[in-house]
């Protein structure tokens, strides 16, 4: 098992990973507790809730390339399961404040303010963090085992999958904003304290819920590269380039299909109950079809079917909306939209394809020198 997982990258690859894990769980938060906050190389505090809000989106990409990238399925819906493992870990955080709210009452506070009376049956178990953990591994997974074993079995694909999976998200975000629902209507699950226990507004909670998002996206990423490097994945990319013959040749690609499609849903759902405690926020709005188009832009933008083009690419997507945001709000989606365009016109494969080029350019040049 060591050496299959040792062989998913050359030993440069393998380097550059664990490279970027030191940096993440040791080198930036030595650099935040030694360093005095006039030094040029300290990180402060607030970094890590942004950091760990980026590395949740690149988990997000990820799982977005695991299905369009190699199984050739482009879905418009992930921000359904993105959302659903933020609520799940949104209504733990909301249970944990118990009477403290503004209303000192068991209820939280959007529902007192309501006027609802008691609990509804399905926030019950969420006072334990093991119960949201267990709802955050399952819940995800198991909508989108449901909605892709009738859409799949049904030999829905291409743009018609497309379009029911935008179709999905847009019609939960819309049942989610009713105040009736029990999840904050428009509002959504907010003002959270703590965290087993850890305040969320320390500095160390911050950095430590950094930390683990890191070593999740890591194993994340080293789970996902196993895959498409075993034989499942080089059944996944036949599936994606022609699924006729696959299926002449005996293979039943519902099975395929249905598991890299739970299993990106999957890793979704975790990355929202990641992103919650970090941004102090979960609302319907996490789940407007634009969102979810914004996930595959990221993945288009660093290259997919590489899973560290999608990375990259919900990198540089996110830094640059962070900084257009604040410098120029106006223009952010012209540029994203100009983005969007310059790389299907001009890097099909992305920006990894760049990197790419660079490195055969190299090669070619060695095998002439040799």
């Amino acid at each position: 098992m060591i050496k299959q997982i040792a062989a998913l990258h050359s030993f440069r690859g393998w380097l550059f990973t664990f490279g970027l894990l030191f940096a993440a769980i040791i080198l930036f938060p030595v650099l935040n507790i030694f360093l005095p906050e006039e030094s040029f190389f300290h990180i402060p505090d607030y970094m890590f809730p942004l950091l760990g809000k980026y590395l949740c989106y690149a988990m997000v990409a990820l799982a977005v390339d695991l299905i369009w990238g190699y199984a050739g399925i482009l879905s418009l819906g992930h921000g359904v399961f993105f959302s659903m493992g933020g609520y799940a870990m949104g209504m733990y955080l909301m249970r944990s404040i118990g009477k403290e709210g503004v209303y000192k009452s068991d209820l939280p506070d959007f529902m007192v303010f309501l006027d609802w009376k008691e609990l509804p049956w399905y926030w019950y178990g969420f006072d334990y963090f093991s119960f949201a953990l267990l709802i955050v591994f399952l819940l995800p997974g198991l909508f989108a085992f449901v909605f892709g074993y009738f859409a799949f079995r049904s030999r829905i694909k291409g743009v018609y999958f497309a379009i029911i999976t935008q179709a999905m998200t847009y019609a939960l975000m819309l049942l989610f904003f009713r105040n009736n629902t029990g999840f904050g209507g428009n509002n959504g699950l907010t003002d959270f304290k703590r965290i087993l226990g850890y305040s969320l507004q320390d500095p160390s909670t911050k950095m430590g819920l950094f930390v683990i998002t890191a070593l999740v996206l890591f194993l994340s990423y080293v789970i996902s590269r196993y895959i498409v490097k075993s034989k499942l994945g080089r059944v996944l990319t036949a599936i994606r380039d022609v699924e006729n013959r696959v299926m002449f040749s005996g293979y039943n690609t519902l099975h395929y299909k249905l598991f890299i499609w739970t299993f990106s849903a999957f890793l979704c759902g975790l990355a929202g109950a990641l992103y919650v405690p970090q941004v102090g926020i979960i609302n319907p709005s996490e789940m407007q079809p634009a969102n979810s188009i914004e996930m595959a832009i990221w993945v288009a933008v660093g290259g997919r079917g590489t899973l560290v083009g999608a990375l990259l690419g919900a990198g540089l997507v996110n830094v640059a909306k962070s900084w257009f945001t604040v410098a120029a709000p106006d223009y952010w989606l012209y540029f994203l939209g100009i983005l969007f365009i310059v790389v299907t016109l001009f890097l099909p494969k992305g920006f990894i394809g760049i990197f790419d080029r660079f490195t055969s350019k190299n090669k070619d040049r060695e095998v002439i020198n040799d």
